[in-house]
């Protein structure tokens, strides 16, 4: 599977990479085949948040097994001083490691969060000291919101090494600032700061349609079919994206990674296309930032 430098970390990582919450809805040893299915199948890069259910402790087993073959990325959605150490020390826990290799602050969504993260005595202080004592190796940012924002957090956070937004077909046909995640995925580049994309696989919103009529476990709704499943991750691999993240349901892992070892680029007229075919579709963000 291909790799790309995230940012300058020093990390290459591989344009897949597999987001760890689809073991929140598998027992434990489908979790542990799904782990060694997806490194079986190249990938080097893993995502997960203590807000993810027990996808931690589901990981645990086989990240422990296997730590050398995996880049670990985990998430603090505290954004005080002490709530951000105290979620970091219990991740490390579940997950029963020693070191995360990217710690990122999740879900940032409002200007005023972004004040508390920055302050004195806000969560980045508690990253930046977890960080001096080895605890982590990386500090990032995911967000699902306004791409302004995200554009003030580069600016105010120096040592910021990775962002994780939202990058699909649906958003690039929007013309309006508030889905202008390409000015981000460019600043980023500017900045030499890993990207990793995630929604590039929503058809859109749920809408009111209810849980238990959902056929996939996922906020949004996602394309399912193995044809679009490839287009949708030529698409947003062809941005110039690090990484781009599989939806949550674990049915849908399998087509991504089929999608992700067969991707060999997506010419420009592709794209146009596959952008003035969806550039009236309703796009799940930012309007429903929660998942």
């Amino acid at each position: 599977m291909e790799t790309r430098p995230l940012g300058g970390t020093g990390h290459d990582s591989t344009v897949m990479t597999f987001g760890a919450i689809a073991l929140n809805w598998l027992e434990q040893e489908g979790a542990n085949q799904m782990v060694e299915h997806v490194l079986d199948a190249g990938v080097n890069h893993f995502d997960v948040a203590p807000t993810y259910g027990d996808a931690e402790l589901k990981l645990g087993p086989k990240l422990r097994q296997h730590r050398d073959e995996i880049f670990l990325g985990c998430k603090t959605q505290e954004r005080d001083y002490e709530g951000a150490r105290r979620k970091l020390e219990r991740s490390l826990d579940r997950l029963g490691v020693e070191t995360i290799d990217l710690y990122q602050v999740h879900g940032l969504e409002y200007e005023h969060e972004l004040e508390e993260i920055t302050s004195e005595d806000g969560a980045l202080a508690a990253i930046r000291d977890a960080k001096a004592e080895g605890l982590i190796d990386h500090i990032g940012l995911t967000s699902h919101a306004d791409p302004g924002l995200i554009l003030d957090a580069v600016e105010r956070i120096d040592d910021l090494e990775t962002l994780m937004f939202p990058m699909n077909s649906v958003v690039v046909g929007k013309d309006d600032d508030e889905h202008d995640y390409a000015g981000v995925l460019e600043r980023a580049a500017e900045e030499d700061i890993g990207t990793l994309g995630i929604k590039a696989f929503a058809r859109g919103p749920w809408d009111n349609r209810p849980e238990h009529d959902r056929p996939f476990s996922n906020w949004y709704e996602p394309v399912d079919t193995p044809a679009e499943i490839e287009e949708r991750f030529d698409f947003a691999a062809s941005q110039g994206l690090t990484s781009v993240i599989n939806p949550g349901d674990p049915k849908l892992v399998a087509m991504v990674l089929a999608a992700a070892r067969n991707y060999d680029g997506m010419d420009d007229a592709a794209q146009r296309s596959l952008v003035e075919r969806l550039r009236h579709e309703d796009s799940p963000v930012p309007e429903q930032l929660h998942h």
